[in-house]
C-alpha cells in the first residue's frame, strides 16, 4: 500500500503573515527569493526568532482574501499581517468578450473588504502593516491585452490609470485614517531605480510582477 506523505507543518503561531497576491506568493522558475524569504533570512540574520510565512495567492483580489482570511491568516494566529492588494481588484479585464467596462472589485467594495480584514485582525491583536502595489509598465504582450480604453497605452503610467491609482490612494488614506503603518512601495520605485541606475521596467518581470530586484526593494 502507498505510503501516505506527512503534511508540512503549518507556520509557528505568533509569527509574520505575508498576505497578498502573486507580487506575494512564490513564483518558481522566474524569481528565486521573493520578499517574503528575504525578510525571513533578514530577522534570523539580526537573531530574531519571528518566523514569516507567505500567504500570498496568484490571482487573488480582496473579495478572494476576504474569502480565506480565516483559514490562511487569523488561523496561525499571528503577530503581524502585511497586506499587499490591489492590482487584480483594479484590472479591467477589456481582453474579455465582450469587454468588461469596470475593475474586477468597485473601489467601495475593495475598501470595504480591507476594512472588515483590519478590524478582524485588530480583534484578534495582530498589528496590521499595508502596502501599495507596485507600479505597472507597458510591455507588448500587456498593450496587446490591455491596450485600449480605458487604458492609455501611449502613457507610462496608461496601466494604472485611473483604477491602480485610486486602490493606491485608498491604502494611504486607510493607513492615515486608522493609524496603521504604511510601507509605500509604489512610491519607493522611482528612487530605488535611479539608485541602481535603472529604470522600474528592469525592477518588473512582465510589466506586472516584481523580478528579483524589486522583491529585494519589497523586502528592504
Amino acid at each position: 500500500s502507498a505510503t501516505a506523505l506527512a503534511a508540512e507543518p503549518g507556520p509557528k503561531s505568533g509569527g509574520i503573515v505575508m498576505f497578498g497576491d502573486s507580487t506575494t506568493a512564490e513564483r518558481p522558475g522566474s524569481v528565486q527569493q521573493v520578499y517574503a524569504r528575504r525578510v525571513q533570512d533578514a530577522l534570523q540574520r539580526d537573531g530574531s526568532g519571528l518566523t514569516v510565512h507567505n500567504a500570498g495567492s496568484g490571482g487573488n483580489t480582496t473579495r478572494d482574501a476576504r474569502k480565506r482570511f480565516e483559514h490562511d491568516v487569523l488561523g496561525f494566529k499571528p503577530r503581524v499581517i502585511v497586506f499587499q492588494f490591489g492590482i487584480n481588484d483594479s484590472a479591467v479585464d477589456v481582453w474579455k468578450d465582450p469587454p468588461a467596462a469596470g475593475p474586477r472589485v468597485p473601489l467601495a467594495e475593495y475598501e470595504a473588504n480591507l476594512r472588515s480584514m483590519i478590524r478582524d485582525a485588530r480583534k484578534q491583536g495582530a498589528k496590521v502593516i499595508l502596502m501599495t502595489t507596485n507600479p505597472l509598465r507597458w510591455t507588448p504582450r500587456m498593450k496587446v491585452m490591455y491596450g485600449r480604453s480605458p487604458y492609455r497605452p501611449d502613457a507610462e503610467d496608461g496601466f494604472e490609470t485611473p483604477f491602480l491609482t485610486g486602490c493606491n490612494e485608498t491604502v494611504r488614506r486607510l493607513c492615515r485614517e486608522l493609524d496603521i503603518p504604511l510601507i509605500d512601495i509604489h512610491a519607493a520605485y522611482p528612487g530605488f531605480a535611479a539608485e541602481r541606475k535603472t529604470t522600474v521596467d528592469q525592477l518588473l518581470l512582465d510589466g506586472m510582477h516584481p523580478n528579483d530586484l524589486g522583491h529585494e526593494l519589497v523586502a528592504r
